[in-house]
């Protein structure tokens, strides 16, 4: 067998099948439980195509989350047949892909969490071992997650959230409240949210700048293509990394398709490179500078050009297929506009593509769990 072996383990190989749609806390706790008893253990990841999360993503999510038991390995198989647990043919069917995961090698314990796992066990000629069969240690599984993923948010990993998680952006011209609106909003739900990070290089630019010549001013930081590359590739990476540890909901101030808008005002244009970054946020929260006093913190140098970029950004948004809430009026208004948006977004949930479901299910009988 490949991989490291774990010595002194009641069983010498376990087996662990699921969908992991997605994985969970509960598949966590019944992969630890295999990993404690078991030398090595395969974990067969048995999705079928019909479903809406790409099974190499489910593999590398479990990898991630079990890097701390390398005798675990995760193998991931498309698993197309019907299921039927009352039909041994369909049984057959299943079996023949999960063998073919194992590559040929024996196992002498079943891990499950799911009613199946002695009729599968039996078939491979292993003891069956029940873990959290009634879900009282962790209570949650998969169509609970994929029904609210929201309310289960605790009980997912990093990667999952990250993935899971519905990035709004809000942007706008300078000195319109981006910043203070992606800070209210993430202190509103409770999450960390991504500040600007053209602000930070602007800031190490006029220092940079000052060390040479100390009465120089925001008006003699020059820009190059290069610098709106950085821009994107860095806000970008702060945006990933705080979606592993975000709410349901990441705010961000700017992001790329706004960094084009601005290297459009500084150079004349954007580049390819910048546009061809741009992602699709679930939403878009653009701050009107009417009505905003402009406030010249000595990193600002366009208020003149503060309508022009406003236009450019309503612009943009309109064309690029995202939803767009404009934000106008005192920042009382601006907020509880913005918290709507978002409350509206949280209620229309994520969607999920249905997956095969048993036999049992389909014809209305009350079936056991059955969603590993």
């Amino acid at each position: 067998m490949s991989g490291r072996s774990e010595p002194g383990r009641a069983f010498r190989h376990g087996l662990v099948v699921g969908k992991f749609y997605p994985p969970h806390a509960g598949h966590h706790a019944l992969i630890e439980a295999a990993a404690a008893r078991c030398a090595a253990v395969t974990v067969v990841v048995a999705p079928s195509r019909r479903e809406s999360i790409p099974l190499d993503l489910r593999v590398a999510w479990l990898r991630e989350a079990h890097a701390a038991t390398p005798w675990v390995r995760f193998v991931g198989r498309y698993d197309d047949h019907p299921v039927d647990y009352a039909d041994p043919a369909i049984w057959d069917l299943h079996c023949a892909v999960f063998a073919d995961a194992l590559g040929g090698e024996p196992v002498d314990a079943v891990f499950s969490s799911e009613a199946y796992g002695e009729e599968l066990a039996r078939r491979f000629g292993a003891v069956a071992v029940c873990v959290d069969l009634d879900r009282r240690v962790v209570p949650v599984s998969g169509t609970a997650v994929r029904a609210d993923p929201a309310a289960h948010w605790a009980r997912l990993s990093p990667p999952v959230r990250a993935w899971l998680v519905r990035r709004v952006v809000v942007v706008g011209a300078e000195s319109t409240g981006t910043t203070t609106m992606a800070a209210a909003l993430a202190a509103h739900y409770g999450t960390p949210w991504v500040p600007e990070y053209g602000r930070e290089l602007t800031e190490r630019k006029l220092a940079g700048l000052r060390r040479a010549r100390p009465e120089a001013t925001i008006f003699d930081v020059t820009w190059d293509r290069d610098d709106f590359v950085e821009v994107v590739r860095e806000q970008q990476a702060a945006e990933d990394a705080a979606a592993r540890v975000s709410g349901p909901l990441l705010f961000s101030d700017t992001d790329a398709r706004a960094t084009a808008v601005w290297e459009e005002r500084y150079l004349g244009s954007a580049s390819e490179a910048v546009r061809a970054a741009a992602r699709r946020p679930a939403l878009y929260l653009l701050t009107d500078h009417e009505g905003v006093p402009f406030a010249d913190d000595g990193l600002r140098d366009g208020e003149h050009l503060r309508a022009w970029m406003t236009g450019r950004f309503r612009e943009e948004l309109a064309a690029c297929g995202v939803p767009v809430v404009e934000l106008r009026g005192p920042h009382e208004e601006r907020l509880a506009a913005a918290v709507a948006a978002c409350d509206a977004l949280l209620a229309a949930g994520w969607s999920f593509s249905d997956p095969l479901l048993p036999a049992p299910e389909r014809t209305g009988a009350r079936p056991g769990h059955s969603d590993t």
